[in-house]
């Protein structure tokens, strides 16, 4: 017979064995006591009261014990097991016997820390389906809301190269086609334009768009956009004056999206300066942040619509002339950019133009 077997049939590892040890051990102690105040010199009525002396503090005694070895582990269980009823699964028993009420105590702890377990998994669950039902409703409004706006804005120049390619089937004079299909080409192209920009915000509104990050300087991004919009352009009916930073000025974003940025507010101010007016662009650094500011000369935004001019297909009153008019798309893909870098950004009104600005945190990759 092993060690362990001999522990397990001579040791206290049942609360069987402890109350029966106790009983016995009680009433030995009892017999004892009646023995020992038999013997003592004094008459039998005082040997009787020392006696059941005796017994009463064997019975406390065994008292105290049976709460020690039962009551008291009873109590911990019982309290564990209605908090555990409650779902309060912090609770955790303390008895470390190895009887009954020690693996009772164990079993209710393990049982605690693992439904714990599984609860924070069934949140983690829940959070995941609340997140994907709610990326679903937004996919479908999303879809709507594209399918809605291509209908309605392609109307205007699948008219027109619908009118104008009917006029060509029947035209005889060779100029009147040719400037037949120059309209009908601008038309083709402002669609594809349109179709690319909105495919483009609708993806990064939802999502499957993310957004890389490279460090870059900021200043020769403007400098090259500026160049390639404002200044390299043929028979420009503005002045175009610069306020940049000597020093470079390096940030950690899509270099590919921030271009975007750029290129739709010069290009809208391109496209909203008066005939011969100014337009102003500015970089300055305060501390941590740079500013882009871009100014141009011409009719000022109403106030009840500049919250609007963020918006998809948002034009408000275009200059006359058709060749600087845009698909409505520009500014919302700069607001959606801006806003998914948690960017301030903003327009207003000055007195005698428009003003289009955004901050943006210098930072090192």
């Amino acid at each position: 017979m092993t060690m362990k077997k001999k522990n397990m049939v001579f040791g206290l590892n049942t609360v069987r064995k402890k109350v029966f040890l106790l009983s016995k051990l009680a009433g030995g102690i009892m017999i004892l006591f009646y023995l020992l105040a038999e013997e003592l010199p004094v008459s039998q009525n005082s040997a009787f009261w020392i006696w059941f002396l005796l017994l009463i503090i064997v019975i406390t005694g065994v008292d105290v014990m049976l709460g020690r070895f039962i009551s008291r582990p009873l109590n911990s269980i019982n309290d564990t097991a209605e908090k555990m009823a409650r779902l309060d699964l912090s609770a955790h028993c303390e008895i470390k016997t190895n009887d009954e009420f020690g693996k009772l105590s164990h079993s209710l702890n393990v049982m605690s820390s693992n439904l714990q377990e599984a609860l924070k998994k069934l949140e983690i669950a829940n959070t995941q389906l609340k997140k994907d039902v709610a990326q679903e409703r937004l996919l479908l409004a999303q879809r709507k809301e594209l399918a809605d706006s291509l209908s309605h804005e392609m109307k205007t120049p699948l008219g027109i190269i619908r009118a104008y390619t009917e006029g060509l089937r029947d035209e005889t004079d060779e100029a009147k086609k040719r400037r037949y299909m120059d309209v009908i080409l601008s038309a083709t192209e402002r669609m594809n334009s349109m179709l690319v920009s909105l495919l483009d915000l609708s993806a990064l509104e939802a999502g499957a768009i993310k957004l890389s990050e490279e460090r870059f300087d900021f200043i020769e991004l403007v400098e090259t956009a500026a160049g390639r919009l404002l200044i390299d352009v043929p028979n420009a009916n503005y002045h175009f004056s610069y306020e940049l930073p000597e020093e470079k000025i390096y940030i950690c974003a899509d270099k590919h999206r921030m271009g975007q940025v750029l290129d739709n507010l010069i290009e809208n101010a391109g496209k909203h300066v008066s005939n011969a007016g100014e337009i102003r662009l500015a970089v300055t650094r305060e501390k941590n942040n740079l500013q882009f500011s871009i100014f141009n000369q011409g009719k000022l935004i109403p106030e009840k619509d500049l919250p609007k001019i963020w918006m998809k297909f948002y034009r408000g009153e275009s200059p006359p002339d058709s060749s600087r008019s845009g698909s409505g798309l520009g500014l919302a893909i700069v607001a959606q950019v801006l806003s998914m870098y948690k960017a301030d950004y903003g327009v207003q009104n000055l007195q005698n133009g428009v003003e289009f600005y955004f901050r943006f945190p210098v930072t090192v990759c």
